[in-house]
């Protein structure tokens, strides 16, 4: 996220803290690390964020029936990863970051939520070394610190306990009270949710709309516009399908002029040219209202451009998303190719500043996918953010 020329990398915090006006809200859809949490405070408090480590620009709110991610967890992702390359020669490529495990843990009703941490601490404590011993017993080579850990985390609970609420009634009475704007950003993308994604190469949550209800406890009711963000140009980091991948000189020049390294994991992101499929995919489960269609930019340097506009399997169309990996795998894509803009675009602020065969691309996507663009990036900043209508 880039604003007033600062650049912030966001794991766990909502990129609405940099808003002096809003109150950033982290729901129950959200597994927290507490000590990533932290650390990511005090990385963000060198760039100017934060007085003081959470002394924040915005008030954050936690929700009390968020699962806490412990480091056994992360230490047991990385574990697995190792027994799948191990067994079946390739792994999923998780950030190791305990994602994964602490799913696990919360559908095994094992799981320890922030609410338990702040209540009778005896009793958590009771719980944390039980889900930690069932997972030494799973992974014998894993080492825990119980008492170190139960000690950091009984620390953590008190700098914690003044922001955590009841996220129903937080929520309640934002959409209930005075008129507010509520904005919910979701993390990851529609191809990563557990149920709709590219499985078994997905996260363990739902980050597509569905999320909304679920991870804040928000009434179907009460959603309103939902916008879809999408590159000009198809990204992909870590392993399985990728149809419209380019294995060569213009994947190469999409991911250096593009920056795509994985934020989190640092990995470099695979590329290829814009995949409508997924994309009409993604706009079937969710409804896009709008589209914002970002790094319009990194086209800019290409002689023609590439849009995938069907799959065919043996031959024929099919009008459908594979929901099978090795299907996937298979699929050959029908392109739309156009003329490049050979423009800069960089210093577009409106539409009428965009080059002809740059808006015709544009008009392209809006066409095949039936929603309008409301927002096209030319660039990093807020003010490279072109909005049509």
């Amino acid at each position: 996220v880039v604003v007033d020329g600062k650049e912030y990398d966001f794991h766990l915090f909502p990129s609405g803290i940099i808003n002096p006006k809003a109150i950033s809200f982290i729901g129950n859809g959200v597994v927290i690390h507490l000590p990533g949490l932290f650390e990511e405070a005090e990385k963000n408090e060198k760039k100017g964020l934060y007085q003081n480590v959470f002394l924040l620009l915005s008030p954050i709110v936690l929700f009390g029936f968020s699962v806490a991610v412990f480091d056994f967890h992360q230490a047991v992702d990385g574990l697995q990863e190792v027994q799948r390359q191990a067994q079946e020669g390739k792994n999923i490529g998780t950030t190791k970051k305990g994602i994964g495990p602490t799913y696990s843990s919360k559908a095994a009703r094992t799981g320890l939520r922030i609410c338990d941490l702040l209540s009778d601490f005896d009793e958590f404590s009771s719980r944390f070394k039980n889900l930690a011993q069932q997972y030494k017993s799973m992974f014998p080579t894993l080492e825990v610190d119980i008492e170190g850990q139960l000690k950091k985390l009984k620390g953590y609970a008190e700098k914690i306990r003044p922001m955590v609420r009841d996220g129903v009634y937080f929520m309640y009475e934002a959409l209930h009270g005075s008129p507010k704007k509520i904005l919910v950003e979701g993390a990851n993308a529609a191809l990563l949710d557990i149920d709709f994604g590219t499985y078994p190469f997905v996260t363990s949550s739902n980050c597509t709309i569905g999320g909304v209800c679920t991870g804040l406890g928000v009434p179907p009711q009460h959603i309103g516009d939902v916008y879809g963000v999408v590159k000009a140009y198809t990204t992909r980091v870590g392993i399985g399908a990728f149809p419209t991948e380019q294995i060569n000189e213009i994947g190469d020049l999409l991911q250096s002029r593009g920056h795509e390294w994985g934020v989190t994991t640092g990995r470099k992101r695979r590329c290829g040219w814009l995949d409508l499929v997924i994309l009409k995919y993604a706009h079937m489960i969710n409804g896009f209202t709008a589209l914002a269609l970002t790094k319009l930019d990194i086209l800019d340097v290409l002689d023609e451009i590439k849009i995938g506009v069907a799959y065919k399997l043996g031959g024929k169309r099919i009008p459908y998303f594979p929901a099978n990996q090795e299907i996937l795998q298979k699929v050959e894509v029908e392109y739309e190719t156009m003329p490049g803009w050979k423009t800069d675009t960089t210093g577009a602020r409106k539409w009428e500043d965009l080059p002809p065969k740059a808006q015709n691309y544009i008009r392209c996507v809006e066409n095949h996918v039936g929603v309008p663009v409301k927002w096209v990036g030319v660039g990093k900043s807020r003010e490279s953010m072109i909005q049509l209508f």
